[in-house]
């Protein structure tokens, strides 16, 4: 079996094309390092990359990126919808085949302590590689952003980095370099221009305010569009699954009178996932992933080639 780590970096530029090309060459210019997606929002300011490698040279690619990163993006500079702290805002190592997430947490951090000998940016260990419990959650660790964090670093020590003195650096931050698994960016659009309206449906189907189990949302204004986002990661989409978070939304956003209008998936998805949505949309009886026509062909094939 091959060892594929997966990593998505997140970086804080979604409307200079010019620059992600730049980060995006920086990955594959390392041997072994295979991108999978690109992505890039221009009201978020923000950009989702996502490459495999192997184990022994996936914190290459990675920290190539972030020096790409470092190189181009001035948060000093930078404005968005998206939270940020960092130019290169977070790395997440998430084990694939022939990998455990122990092995993912030792990547994180290996990458975390070259992110700050080799690149001068220090890091926070987020999720499974945190050393804190504290610092499990992004979104914690993340509070106050860049211009936040930059102005209690020095003083409060629980803003400390793991890795790194107590200092951003003056452009591109603080990163969160983490390990963990699979999740899925899923966003939701309603019709309407109102983000307090996204901000309490948010508030209402997230976790943390007693909402969905494994859900973290946060809402959001589409300027260039005239409408509003919850924007949510799905943690664990077997625990909750797309259609329970797509539902709740509807239903929450029915009481304000306002449709939901599309919805979208930021990076890549596991096919079990939207599997789960067909099955519960269609209501299909007694259905079987085997039924699945690229699924059974997939296995045929490593059958004839065995």
């Amino acid at each position: 079996m091959l060892s594929i780590v997966e990593c998505i970096p997140n970086f804080s530029e979604g409307r200079r094309t010019e620059v992600l090309d730049q980060i995006v060459e920086a990955i594959k210019s390392v041997p072994g390092a295979v991108l999978l997606d690109r992505e890039s929002d221009a009201n978020h300011n923000r950009s989702v990359v996502t490459f495999v490698a192997p184990p022994e040279r996936v914190v290459d690619a990675a920290l190539a990126a972030a020096k790409a990163a470092a190189e181009l993006i001035n948060l000093d500079k930078h404005t968005g919808e998206h939270p940020r702290m960092g130019a290169t805002d977070v790395i997440p190592f998430v084990p694939i085949s022939g990998v455990t997430m122990d092995e993912c947490v030792a990547l994180a951090r290996a990458c975390g302590e070259r992110m700050w000998s080799e690149l001068g940016i220090p890091v926070y260990l987020y999720e499974k590689a945190a050393t804190k419990p504290e610092r499990e959650n992004l979104a914690a660790v993340r509070k106050g952003q860049f211009e936040g964090i930059r102005a209690e670093i020095s003083t409060n020590e629980s803003r400390r980095p793991d890795f790194g003195d107590a200092r951003v650096h003056p452009t591109a931050g603080i990163t969160a370099i983490g390990a963990r698994p699979p999740l899925i960016a899923y966003n939701v659009n309603l019709g309407t221009a109102d983000v307090d309206i996204a901000n309490k449906i948010a508030r209402a189907v997230r976790f943390q305010s007693g909402g969905l189990r494994y859900v973290k949302a946060l809402g959001f204004e589409l300027k260039d569009r005239g409408i509003v986002q919850v924007s949510m990661n799905m943690v664990n989409y077997e625990g909750t699954p797309l259609f329970r978070a797509f539902e709740m939304i509807k239903r929450e956003a029915e009481r304000y009178g306002v449709a939901v209008v599309g919805s979208e998936i930021v990076g890549l998805v596991p096919q079990h996932a939207l599997n789960a949505v067909a099955d519960f949309y269609l209501q299909l009886e007694k259905f079987s992933e085997d039924q699945i026509l690229e699924h059974r062909l997939a296995g045929a094939m490593e059958e004839a080639e065995a």
